[in-house]
């Protein structure tokens, strides 16, 4: 096996709250991550991903518990790790003042590249970015997409060993989120970690090797998006609406039918091997639903089965 080039061990991140005990926001978390890997961070608001990510970024000390990134402490090489890592934040910090390559440019010496390498990469890393003609566009002239897309390009300038995306995709139309996922994969393609947290979970599934689910700062279920829907949901899900009012009261004749039933406000939920299955035995057994769906089982009825359906905010 490769050395891992993050190695988590037991943790934690707690703040002082005056008055009241420690807020513990990263609750004794182990994981490895491979070189190469995609390696994604599930959970709700509040879980504790973007706090453990700006410990694996070096920005954030750690309580206790072990940390070990490309080989060195953060705690105590936060400079020497910094400068091996590409961040993209979750809200774009680009300067709206300059163009698309002068931002590019300005980033890439502060890494201390010469300015013939700015340049040289600059152009690079404008056609990744499939914007070449925006060179000399300025930044509040772009759009969302593009925007995030210069994010990551930036985020490439010093040739970073791992790439840190925090929810990469948010509020992005479905034509960009798919630019965006080109650009990832051509990433993993050669070979750069990629280390992310998103909310979407499509995205986890096409951009994951491998990802952890956490919540309340403690990690629920850990593998590959295959594996986790194998062993914490079924291989499809039965989608049957009889009306809100109707929903909780048939819930009860549909039990035995199927893994596992949950009763939604707007429709009820049947997990089960075969939905076709399912659905012949809801109608033989004398229910009609007004609309049925049959569809497979995605790493969403995980997250939600672990995490719970509950808004937290």
């Amino acid at each position: 096996m490769p050395t891992a080039v993050i190695a988590a061990e037991n943790l934690v991140k707690a703040y002082k709250v005056k008055g009241k005990p420690d807020f513990v926001a990263v609750d004794g978390l182990s994981f490895d991550v491979a070189p190469g890997e995609s390696f994604g961070l599930l959970g709700p608001n509040g879980a504790g991903k973007s706090t453990t990510m700006k410990m694996i970024g070096a920005v954030s000390t750690r309580t206790s518990g072990g940390l070990s990134i490309l080989g060195l402490d953060p705690d105590q090489y936060g400079p020497e790790i910094r400068s091996r890592l590409g961040v993209v934040p979750q809200q774009d910090n680009l300067d709206g003042e300059l163009n698309a390559r002068e931002n590019l440019y300005i980033y890439g010496r502060y890494f201390g590249l010469s300015s013939k390498a700015c340049h040289e990469k600059a152009d690079e890393l404008l056609a990744f970015a499939a914007l070449e003609d925006k060179a000399k566009s300025k930044v509040d002239a772009l759009s969302g997409g593009m925007k995030r897309r210069l994010t990551i390009a930036r985020g490439l300038i010093n040739d970073p060993r791992i790439l840190l995306l925090d929810e990469p995709t948010t509020g992005l139309d479905p034509q960009a989120r798919h630019v965006l996922w080109d650009r990832l994969f051509r990433l993993k393609e050669r070979g750069t970690t990629l280390v992310l947290t998103t909310h979407y979970m499509d995205e986890a599934e096409q951009l994951c090797d491998r990802l952890v689910v956490v919540d309340k700062g403690r990690i629920m279920a850990e593998g590959t998006p295959a594996s986790l829907i194998r062993e914490h949901s079924s291989r499809e899900v039965l989608e049957v609406r009889f009306g809100s009012d109707r929903n909780q009261q048939v819930a009860g004749n549909l039990e035995g039918i199927g893994d596992r039933v949950e009763v939604l406000p707007d429709r009820v939920l049947i997990y089960t091997d075969s939905g076709e299955r399912a659905l012949e035995r809801v109608v033989a057994g004398g229910l009609e639903p007004i609309t049925s769906l049959v569809r497979r089982s995605s790493l969403e009825d995980v997250f939600l089965r672990l995490t719970g359906r509950s808004l937290i905010e």
